[in-house]
């Protein structure tokens, strides 16, 4: 995956390479610029950009001594912290690729994906003996192994290696936009994952786009607390602060602590925070958020799925008109629609665009197609297209996945929608969860967002299941607010004024929880799993 050339035009100009800065040099400027001000806070730990610095080079010295060096994938499997920040930008400094996992994936998950990418060099936390112990098991395995943190496994110790070639100056690997700098890993909610393929040029773009879309006027003034794990949204969200100085704040433990979150929010002034819907409905609904001072904060950006209206009015009412979603997945790496502030309606009215995840970001086109590729009309359902320089660069090693992923150039996201006269997005569903009873196309999430009016009801999942006579049959998982109680009649009988008797689900339950995955979101592939646990489908099996 390197940048291609072309043939010289008439005025005979010689042909120019596609250079880019390397994303790595990121920490070299603020190391410059802003010395002295904070990089990193977690816990009692605060990182300058100067010392931020001189830790990516001493980082990228050592991993540069052992061996690594452009083009080569570094896995890392780690919680949040210190180690993990500073392995993207040393990773990035010497033109290797940044290979991050979810550090709630399994040993045998995490040695798949070392396969897959091929990785060279293996960075673990070391609460992961398991996993580190996978992947060298693996073939081929890693050449080497460090270790983040205290632990009983690896060659050597990422801190120790830090200690070792501090005061090293390494300079930005020369690379070209289409560069490989992270393989970022679909979620895998359907299948195994797939490393997604980001290159230098198109992170600076999409750099450039989330501060122009997202969080506009941001400087090193600014501060952004990670709740997510930064090997995916989240650390693209602070790769693109960094870019302006802004500092990275951590939760001080593994566990989502809503109460310090807040603390966090009131200490540090605060003014950005990234998250999906369902983890801003908790931070919302905590008693703590009226606790502690959040009037620092200016974005509230949430992404990963539609918020259901209600959820979004109840966080407007509570934390005022900060709220920013955006739409993307990570192989356009967020960059296809946005819902500014301004846009988010507190109350539902004629110009409350209510459902939509906006409009196309700068720079970006965005389409709803329909199965042979053509455009629809406004109004019209199809699957939502992109094109534009966030998309990324293909799946790694996978020509099968690319082919089913492209059409005429345009990226298909396997999205649900359509779009209005004026170019506002509307999401229906993904494509996989919609099901087909007796016949008719139904879309879980019209029939959710009905059910999330009801004022006992807190979440919701809606899922299709094998039925002999109708094909599939809805039923829906609910989960009752605090303090609240309610019956299969009671719901469905609130559900048969609101939609057509066809989309209504056969079976209400009536759970403490639902089933989340790594990133927050509910895949139905696990609440239809957990209601195969529960032995909630032996009424299905019975009726058939």
């Amino acid at each position: 995956m390197t940048a291609s050339t072309s043939s010289p035009p008439p005025g005979g100009v010689a042909p120019m390479t596609r250079r880019v800065m390397n994303l790595g040099h990121i920490a070299a400027q603020n190391g410059r610029r802003l010395a002295d001000c904070p990089a990193f806070i977690w816990g009692d730990l605060t990182l300058s950009w100067a010392q931020l610095d001189a830790r990516v080079s001493a980082l990228a010295a050592g991993l540069r001594a052992r061996g690594i060096g452009k083009g080569d994938r570094i896995l890392v499997h780690s919680k949040n912290c210190d180690a993990m920040f500073v392995s993207m930008f040393a990773t990035f400094r010497i033109g290797a690729v940044w290979v991050p996992t979810n550090f709630r994936l399994l040993p045998d998950e995490v040695a798949y994906l070392s396969t897959s990418s091929g990785a060279k060099a293996f960075l673990c936390h070391g609460d992961f003996p398991d996993h580190a112990a996978a992947v060298a098991a693996a073939s081929p395995a890693p050449v080497f192994t460090w270790r983040i943190g205290p632990g009983g496994f690896g060659e050597d110790e990422v801190d120790a290696v830090i200690a070792r070639h501090m005061g090293e100056r390494v300079a930005d690997v020369a690379v070209e936009h289409d560069d490989p700098c992270w393989f970022f890993f679909t979620s895998g909610t359907t299948g195994r994952s797939k490393a997604a393929v980001l290159t230098h040029g198109q992170m600076g773009f999409v750099i450039t786009n989330h501060l122009c879309d997202l969080v506009p006027a941001t400087t090193e003034a600014d501060s952004s607390l990670v709740v997510a794990p930064l090997s995916h949204g989240a650390g693209v969200h602070q790769l693109m602060l960094a870019a302006r100085g802004a500092a990275t704040i951590l939760l001080p433990t593994e566990r989502f602590d809503i109460d310090e979150a807040w603390r966090l929010i009131a200490r540090h002034r605060v003014t950005s925070l990234f998250t999906v819907p369902t983890i801003l409905k908790m931070l919302v609904e905590h008693p703590a958020v009226e606790q502690h001072d959040h009037s620092s904060l200016r974005y509230v950006i949430y992404a990963g799925a539609p918020m259901y209206r209600e959820d979004q009015k109840r966080a407007l009412a509570t934390l005022g008109p900060v709220l920013v979603q955006y739409f993307g997945l990570g192989e356009v790496t967020g960059n296809i629609t946005v819902l500014p502030t301004s846009l988010h309606a507190a109350e539902d009215g004629p110009d409350a665009r209510i459902g939509s995840c906006g409009y196309a970001r700068t720079a970006m086109q965005v389409q709803i197609q329909d199965d042979t590729g053509e455009e629809v009309a406004p109004g019209v359902q199809g699957e939502i297209c992109v094109i534009g320089p966030a998309v990324f660069a293909g799946y790694y090693d996978n020509p099968e996945a690319n082919a089913k992923s492209f059409r005429n150039g345009w990226f298909r996201t396997g999205d649900l929608g359509h779009m209005d006269e004026q170019g506002f997005v509307y999401i229906t569903g993904r494509a996989s969860d919609m099901y087909i009873s007796g016949g008719s196309n139904i879309y879980p999430r019209e029939i959710e967002e009905k059910i999330l009016t009801h004022p006992a009801i807190a979440e919701v999942a809606v899922l299709g299941l094998p039925d002999p006579v109708w094909g599939e049959i809805g039923v829906a998982v609910c989960v009752c607010r605090a303090g609240e109680r309610a019956s299969e009649a009671e719901i469905a009988g609130f559900l048969s004024e609101k939609i057509a008797r066809y989309k209504m689900p056969k079976r209400f339950f009536f759970w403490d929880a639902l089933p989340k995955s790594g990133y927050g979101k509910v895949p139905k592939r696990l609440v239809r799993d957990e209601l195969e646990a529960r032995g909630e489908l032996d009424w299905l099996r019975t009726a058939s």
